[in-house]
């Protein structure tokens, strides 16, 4: 399933709670909405979210609130605003990425959570099991840790020449260690040599390019804080050829 899918599914699915639990709240329920990206970050799935919620007849703003929470490529104040929309008492947390699953998970047992991550949810422990999540939280995994071989093992296979791929990272995302492994055995595989270079922020994303300016080509982790058009500009401004994990980083320039 497309990401992008993946979201008007969730926007579906906070909808369609048990009457029970959605009794509880308000007139107009609320939503909250908790990221470690930005809101330049989510303008390519907001849409979606928006849509999904919209098919169920829930429009923000006429018989919907949603209360939006961004970090900007921050962890820390992760938990200090999944205790604030538990305060707001809203209907359900959606959350982008693991970070603020995470932090949503340890905030409530009892408001229902949707997640969609790039990692296995068990292995986090955000879950149970894939067939039976239990407790007060499911959502949708991609795995993408797994296919940082396929697109390493693609771009060398575009550019047989090239000797060095830079592989952006951001060293606080929990995906981060799984995709280095996997991108390491590759490298070794395909005889070239990985340059890691981490950005933990947006501030980070200039000084990150000059030190990629070196690599031949380079991969961009699957992390949510790459996500936004910033880093299709940054390559595209290097001239540095680039894979990326999601097509509408493509649609925003990408190549």
């Amino acid at each position: 399933m497309q990401r992008r899918e993946f979201i008007g599914l969730v926007g579906s699915a906070a909808a369609a709670w048990p009457f029970a639990v959605r009794a509880q709240q308000p007139v107009m329920p609320v939503i909250g909405f908790l990221t470690n990206g930005s809101f330049e970050q989510s303008r390519d799935y907001l849409p979606a979210f928006h849509l999904g919620l919209a098919r169920t007849g829930y429009i923000e703003g006429r018989n919907l609130a949603i209360e939006y929470r961004w970090t900007d490529g921050q962890t820390e104040p992760l938990p200090a605003l999944a205790a604030e929309l538990v305060g707001r008492r809203v209907a359900v947390i959606v959350t982008q990425n693991t970070p603020p699953a995470l932090a949503a998970k340890a905030a409530t047992q009892t408001i229902p959570i949707t997640f969609n991550i790039g990692t296995d949810p068990v292995e986090l422990g955000l879950v149970q099991s894939l067939a039976h999540p239990g407790g007060n939280i499911t959502g949708a995994a991609s795995f993408n840790a797994s296919l940082a071989e396929k697109r390493l093992g693609l771009l060398h296979e575009l550019l047989p020449a090239a000797k060095t791929i830079g592989f952006l990272v951001n060293p606080t995302s929990a995906v981060t260690k799984s995709e280095m492994n996997v991108a390491q055995g590759a490298a070794r595989a395909a005889g070239v040599q990985l340059l890691i270079v981490e950005a933990s922020s947006v501030r980070d994303f200039d000084g990150a390019f000059k030190a990629l300016a070196t690599a031949d080509a380079v991969l961009i982790s699957s992390d949510a804080l790459f996500f936004g058009s910033e880093i299709v500009a940054l390559a595209n401004r290097g001239a540095i050829p680039a894979i990326y994990p999601y097509s509408f980083s493509v649609a925003a320039g990408g190549s």
